[in-house]
């Protein structure tokens, strides 16, 4: 069988079903995947100064599940979470697969990269005695990748790592390799559909459209605020006073209009909830001045940096 773009768009853009990706239990899309990756497109995931956050979100995906992520689509070679191999036997393996695979396999890196005294503060294995820094390591590799997938805000944008005071000169993957092709799939951690939505679409139809700060746009097109449902009242001025209140929550801190995902449509936990959805603000998490310009968190945001009502927009 075979999934035109369109209808896959249509499957994996919250915006025109109003739900996503990890929602659609469609076996045609898996099989469709299956197929399109039949030869089973190496991975190679690296992860630099960050939680683990981005990973575990991947493992948590419902559909397709993430046994069939693994067996069926990709193929990943390297993982330091999920591997079975470990130490120097490990580090040669990964290097075999992008020699072999050089031009072929997929670059997946989480975490912000440690440049600071040539990395030493972030090292991910050893090779020949030395350790090995990841620094290092996506120096190497991302020449040899067909494509970067920058997870998380950390590997996006710096994140957390590269906050202030960044005492380990933490920097984003696009600011080690400028000209590498590079995917930002930003979130903190991201949503486990815009993570496998963003590979199935490289996988079916390549790169995807990104916006001017590399993003795919099918999933970071619109701010959470546009989407809000609470954005009736902030049409009407009516904002919350305290947790709890009816009313637009940009009193209270949220940072709605300076993120930009579909978070508000797609909802998290296979669709349970979200932030907002639970009376909480956004904390701008999908914003790639997180976490630094959206501090202090439960703070209001500037009058000048609110967005205009639909009367003042001309």
């Amino acid at each position: 069988m075979e999934l035109t773009r369109r209808e896959f768009l249509k499957l994996c853009s919250a915006s025109a079903m109003g739900m996503g990706l990890s929602q659609l239990a469609v076996p045609e899309l898996v099989q469709a995947m299956q197929e399109a990756a039949s030869s089973k497109p190496p991975v190679i995931w690296l992860q630099g100064a960050n939680c683990t956050g981005c990973a575990v979100t991947l493992l948590n995906t419902a559909h397709p599940t993430i046994a069939e992520v693994l067996l069926k689509i990709i193929d990943l070679h390297y993982h330091s979470n999920v591997m079975a191999a470990s130490g120097e036997l490990a580090v040669n393996y990964m290097d075999i697969i992008a020699e072999k695979a050089k031009g072929k396999f997929f670059l997946a890196i989480e975490g912000a990269i440690p440049t600071k005294d040539n990395g030493v503060y972030c090292c991910i294995g050893e090779k020949d005695g030395k350790e090995m820094t990841i620094l290092e390591t996506v120096k190497e590799l991302g020449p040899k990748a067909a494509a970067i997938l920058a997870i998380g805000d950390c590997a996006s944008f710096g994140g957390i790592p590269a906050g202030k005071p960044n005492p380990t000169d933490c920097k984003p993957v696009s600011a080690i390799l400028p000209e590498a092709t590079i995917i930002n799939i930003q979130g903190c951690p991201p949503h486990p559909d815009w993570i496998l939505g963003t590979i199935v679409h490289v996988l079916l139809f390549g790169i995807p459209e990104l916006d001017e700060k590399k993003r795919p746009k099918i999933f970071f097109s619109e701010t959470i605020h546009q989407n809000c449902p609470n954005y009736s009242y902030f049409q009407e001025g009516k904002m919350a006073k305290k947790f709890g209140d009816k009313g637009c929550l940009i009193e209270l801190g949220c940072k709605g209009p300076m993120a930009s995902s579909d978070c508000p449509l797609r909802k998290w936990n296979s669709g349970v909830n979200w932030c907002i959805g639970v009376g909480a603000p956004c904390i701008g998490c999908s914003s790639e001045n997180f976490p630094d310009g959206m501090s202090p968190f439960y703070s209001a945001l500037p009058k000048d940096k609110w967005p205009k009502k639909d009367s003042e927009i001309v």
